[in-house]
């Protein structure tokens, strides 16, 4: 399986955790899958590439990625 195989199917897992977690009402859970999905993320792109001595990676405080955006709007979107 290709690194790119990899990296989707994790994305696939993470998302449809995260849809979990917010038809539960459990918005706090699906901010934290998110956060969890970025550091699983770069942990397997950094053991795929032999590049683990460089992590961990120093990011912003709360880097704005896909799923967080996603965890995001779907939480506006049910307080509303």
């Amino acid at each position: 399986m290709t690194l790119v195989q990899e990296l989707n199917d994790l994305h696939t897992s993470y998302v449809e955790a995260i849809n979990a977690a917010v038809a539960r009402d459990d918005l706090a859970g699906a901010e934290r899958l998110a956060e969890t999905y970025d550091d699983e993320a770069v942990q397997l792109i950094a053991e795929r590439e032999n590049k683990t001595h460089l992590l961990p990676i120093r990011r912003p405080q709360s880097p704005d990625t896909s799923l967080r955006r996603l965890a995001r709007r779907l939480r506006v979107a049910r307080a509303a």
